[in-house]
Protein backbone atom coordinates (compact mmCIF):
# COMPACT_ATOMS: atom_id res chain seq x y z
CA UNK A 1 0.00 0.00 0.00
CA UNK A 2 1.66 3.21 -1.23
CA UNK A 3 1.98 5.81 1.89
CA UNK A 4 2.10 9.34 2.24
CA UNK A 5 5.70 10.78 2.37
CA UNK A 6 6.12 13.04 5.31
CA UNK A 7 7.43 16.08 4.08
CA UNK A 8 9.72 18.85 5.50
CA UNK A 9 9.95 20.47 7.82
CA UNK A 10 7.78 17.88 9.80
CA UNK A 11 9.47 17.38 12.95
CA UNK A 12 9.32 13.49 12.54
CA UNK A 13 12.29 13.78 9.89
CA UNK A 14 14.83 15.71 12.75
CA UNK A 15 14.65 12.62 15.50
CA UNK A 16 16.46 9.89 15.68
CA UNK A 17 15.13 6.11 14.45
CA UNK A 18 14.77 3.42 17.23
CA UNK A 19 16.95 -0.11 16.31
CA UNK A 20 14.66 -2.90 14.65
CA UNK A 21 14.52 -5.64 17.46
CA UNK A 22 11.09 -7.93 15.38
CA UNK A 23 11.78 -9.00 12.67
CA UNK A 24 7.71 -10.21 11.77
CA UNK A 25 5.56 -10.34 9.19
CA UNK A 26 4.34 -6.76 10.63
CA UNK A 27 7.79 -5.40 9.63
CA UNK A 28 7.50 -7.72 6.23
CA UNK A 29 3.73 -5.58 5.12
CA UNK A 30 5.87 -2.29 6.30
CA UNK A 31 8.84 -3.08 4.03
CA UNK A 32 6.15 -4.13 0.84
CA UNK A 33 4.47 -0.67 1.62
CA UNK A 34 8.25 1.30 1.63
CA UNK A 35 8.80 -0.25 -1.68
CA UNK A 36 5.87 0.37 -3.29
CA UNK A 37 5.63 4.15 -2.02
CA UNK A 38 9.15 5.17 -3.24
CA UNK A 39 8.57 3.37 -6.50
CA UNK A 40 5.51 5.66 -6.71
CA UNK A 41 7.14 8.42 -6.02
CA UNK A 42 10.50 6.84 -8.46
CA UNK A 43 12.90 7.27 -5.36
CA UNK A 44 15.81 5.49 -5.31
CA UNK A 45 16.06 4.73 -1.85
CA UNK A 46 13.45 5.62 1.65
CA UNK A 47 14.24 5.66 5.04
CA UNK A 48 10.98 4.48 7.42
CA UNK A 49 10.85 7.96 8.96
CA UNK A 50 9.88 9.20 5.74
CA UNK A 51 6.81 7.04 5.69
CA UNK A 52 6.57 8.37 9.97
CA UNK A 53 7.42 5.22 11.28
CA UNK A 54 10.99 6.31 13.59
CA UNK A 55 12.17 2.91 13.02
CA UNK A 56 16.32 2.14 11.64
CA UNK A 57 14.50 0.53 8.35
CA UNK A 58 15.32 1.40 5.01
CA UNK A 59 14.44 0.38 1.28
CA UNK A 60 16.81 0.72 -1.90
CA UNK A 61 15.94 0.59 -5.35
CA UNK A 62 19.32 -1.63 -6.36
CA UNK A 63 18.09 -1.57 -10.04
CA UNK A 64 17.40 1.98 -10.14
CA UNK A 65 18.26 1.90 -14.06
CA UNK A 66 15.69 -0.28 -14.79
CA UNK A 67 12.09 -1.15 -15.19
CA UNK A 68 12.80 -4.23 -13.22
CA UNK A 69 12.67 -2.82 -9.99
CA UNK A 70 14.40 -4.71 -7.24
CA UNK A 71 14.06 -3.58 -3.55
CA UNK A 72 16.36 -4.50 -1.18
CA UNK A 73 15.34 -4.11 2.85
CA UNK A 74 18.28 -3.22 5.29
CA UNK A 75 17.51 -2.91 9.11
CA UNK A 76 19.68 -1.37 11.08
CA UNK A 77 22.32 -0.70 8.79
CA UNK A 78 25.98 1.08 9.91
CA UNK A 79 28.60 2.11 7.60
CA UNK A 80 31.61 0.08 8.20
CA UNK A 81 34.13 1.17 5.56
CA UNK A 82 34.32 4.11 2.99
CA UNK A 83 35.82 4.32 -0.22
CA UNK A 84 36.55 8.05 -2.25
CA UNK A 85 34.49 11.09 -2.19
CA UNK A 86 31.97 12.67 -4.87
CA UNK A 87 30.54 15.60 -5.14
CA UNK A 88 27.67 14.82 -7.02
CA UNK A 89 23.39 16.48 -7.25
CA UNK A 90 21.53 15.03 -4.47
CA UNK A 91 17.60 15.63 -3.54
CA UNK A 92 15.17 13.83 -1.34
CA UNK A 93 11.68 12.55 -1.47
CA UNK A 94 10.66 14.32 2.00
CA UNK A 95 12.20 18.16 0.03
CA UNK A 96 10.63 18.08 -3.28
CA UNK A 97 12.02 20.13 -5.81
CA UNK A 98 15.32 20.99 -4.11
CA UNK A 99 18.15 19.20 -5.52
CA UNK A 100 21.95 20.22 -4.23
CA UNK A 101 25.58 19.50 -4.49
CA UNK A 102 26.95 17.08 -1.54
CA UNK A 103 30.17 15.55 -0.92
CA UNK A 104 29.63 11.82 -0.33
CA UNK A 105 32.13 8.27 0.19
CA UNK A 106 31.70 7.30 -3.28
CA UNK A 107 31.70 3.32 -1.56
CA UNK A 108 30.51 2.48 1.65
CA UNK A 109 30.71 -1.19 3.16
CA UNK A 110 27.81 -1.77 4.65
CA UNK A 111 26.44 -4.21 7.57
CA UNK A 112 22.62 -4.71 8.12
CA UNK A 113 19.96 -7.43 9.03
CA UNK A 114 17.58 -8.72 6.31
CA UNK A 115 13.70 -9.35 7.23
CA UNK A 116 15.07 -12.58 9.00
CA UNK A 117 16.79 -10.62 10.91
CA UNK A 118 20.34 -12.22 9.59
CA UNK A 119 23.41 -10.47 9.27
CA UNK A 120 24.64 -9.42 6.15
CA UNK A 121 27.63 -7.39 4.83
CA UNK A 122 27.23 -5.02 1.73
CA UNK A 123 29.15 -2.80 -0.45
CA UNK A 124 27.54 -0.11 -2.43
CA UNK A 125 29.13 2.25 -4.55
CA UNK A 126 28.27 5.36 -6.84
CA UNK A 127 24.76 6.41 -6.54
CA UNK A 128 23.38 3.68 -4.37
CA UNK A 129 26.38 4.53 -2.04
CA UNK A 130 25.09 8.10 -1.63
CA UNK A 131 21.67 6.50 -1.65
CA UNK A 132 22.62 4.28 1.76
CA UNK A 133 24.15 7.68 3.32
CA UNK A 134 21.07 9.50 2.92
CA UNK A 135 19.39 7.57 4.20
CA UNK A 136 21.09 6.35 7.29
CA UNK A 137 20.85 10.47 8.09
CA UNK A 138 17.47 10.36 8.01
CA UNK A 139 17.86 7.80 10.55
CA UNK A 140 19.25 10.21 12.39
CA UNK A 141 17.53 12.51 12.33
CA UNK A 142 19.78 14.74 9.85
CA UNK A 143 18.66 15.55 6.48
CA UNK A 144 20.59 16.37 2.98
CA UNK A 145 19.82 20.44 3.28
CA UNK A 146 21.89 20.47 6.18
CA UNK A 147 25.27 19.35 4.72
CA UNK A 148 24.97 22.40 2.12
CA UNK A 149 27.71 24.84 2.53
CA UNK A 150 25.70 28.03 4.08
CA UNK A 151 26.11 30.57 1.21
CA UNK A 152 24.28 27.65 -0.63
CA UNK A 153 21.31 27.22 2.19
CA UNK A 154 20.72 31.14 1.59
CA UNK A 155 20.32 30.58 -1.90
CA UNK A 156 17.34 28.04 -1.51
CA UNK A 157 15.53 29.66 1.47
CA UNK A 158 12.91 30.61 -0.50
CA UNK A 159 12.07 27.22 -1.34
CA UNK A 160 12.11 25.91 2.68
CA UNK A 161 9.93 28.60 3.49
CA UNK A 162 7.56 28.08 1.22
CA UNK A 163 7.22 24.15 2.07
CA UNK A 164 7.26 25.67 5.85
CA UNK A 165 4.18 27.53 4.82
CA UNK A 166 2.19 24.41 3.25
CA UNK A 167 2.79 22.26 6.18
CA UNK A 168 1.56 24.96 8.79
CA UNK A 169 -1.62 25.05 6.59
CA UNK A 170 -1.84 21.47 6.81
CA UNK A 171 -1.13 20.24 10.07
CA UNK A 172 -4.54 19.83 11.93
CA UNK A 173 -5.03 19.01 15.26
Amino acid sequence: MIKPIVLYPDPRLKKQSLPVEKFNEELVKLSVDMIDTMNQAAGVGLAAVQIGELIRMMVMNVNYESDDKEGVVLCNPEILETNGTELSEEGCLSIPNVREEIERALEVKVRAYDLQGKEKIWVFKNLLARCIQHEIDHMNGQLFIEKIPAMRRLVIQPQLKQLKKKFSKEIVF
